[in-house]
């Protein structure tokens, strides 16, 4: 019983510390979003300001173009999950379900093409969207966005897919379903918690990337939270307060999302690991 209450008490003191460690960061920036200047830039720093301010949020709301951010963030966003959802789906049908040549050597090639950094590809997306005419737009970014979030949709429906029973399928068919009907009134039902997780990580990895937005997009009416959070350090001078706001608001929606679909991304990624 005494060891039984050291381990739990040593699993407690741990995850406090874990707790501390991953919530810390977001404390700062909404203690720093509320401290007078002459406290953030002290050389003192300070857990809990000394005066009270709002002054950082009003200068976030009616000085920058943080609201059109946000707005555009959610657009490139939302679009980017939609898009990834449906060709991540139907590609991981076709990989899962259907027997053509070269099916392996696709699945494989999604794997090596998620794998490979951002940084090696943005040159030749620059190019490539140019030549498009995509730059500096929302739609530009979008593109340039499903080049990583479908192959991994894919990946993870290909894995998820498999452990749907084939007989459902076969049944489905046999009662006059085409294999799109089949998928979208058996499959996709079925493979609900994948689909939340492709959501969310989809949503996640356009929401926080900034190489891509930083590097596709100068005019500040289309660029997102990410790309915009670096305009507001003017040459050497960096506006911490106001920008610590941003930042905390900019945290909110991934946090959102992830804490009302919690169990769905556990039962998600557990399940679609078990065949594949």
């Amino acid at each position: 019983m005494r060891r039984s209450k050291l381990q739990t008490a040593l699993i407690v003191a741990i995850m406090a510390i874990l707790l501390v460690w991953t919530m810390f960061p977001f404390y700062w920036m909404l203690v720093t979003s509320i401290k007078e200047n002459n406290e953030i830039y002290s050389p003192l720093a300070t857990l809990w300001p000394r005066t009270f301010t709002l002054r950082h949020w009003a200068e976030l709301l009616n000085r920058t173009p943080f609201l059109v951010h946000f707005r555009n963030s959610l657009i490139i966003s939302g679009t980017t999950t939609l898009l990834s959802m449906a060709i991540g789906s139907l590609a991981a049908y076709a990989i899962a379900r259907l027997q053509f040549r070269g099916r392996s050597v696709m699945a494989r090639s999604l794997i090596y093409s998620y794998l490979v950094p951002p940084a090696v590809l943005f040159i030749p997306l620059f190019q490539l969207l140019g030549a498009l005419d995509l730059l500096n737009s929302m739609q530009g970014l979008v593109v340039a966005y499903l080049t990583f979030t479908v192959p991994f949709c894919t990946w993870l429906l290909v894995g998820y897919f498999k452990t749907v029973p084939v007989e459902l399928e076969e049944a489905a068919l046999v009662d006059g379903c085409t294999p799109i009907n089949t998928l979208l009134r058996i499959t996709l039902p079925l493979s609900a918690p994948a689909m939340v997780v492709v959501a969310l990580f989809s949503f996640t990895l356009s929401w926080n990337e900034f190489l891509y937005a930083l590097t596709f997009t100068t005019d500040k009416n289309v660029q997102p939270v990410t790309a915009g959070l670096s305009g507001m350090a003017v040459e050497d001078v960096f506006f911490w307060g106001r920008m610590m706001a941003a930042a905390a608001v900019g945290s909110l929606p991934p946090i959102i999302l992830y804490t009302a679909a919690q169990r769905y991304v556990v039962r998600g990624l557990t399940l679609g690991a078990v065949k594949g």
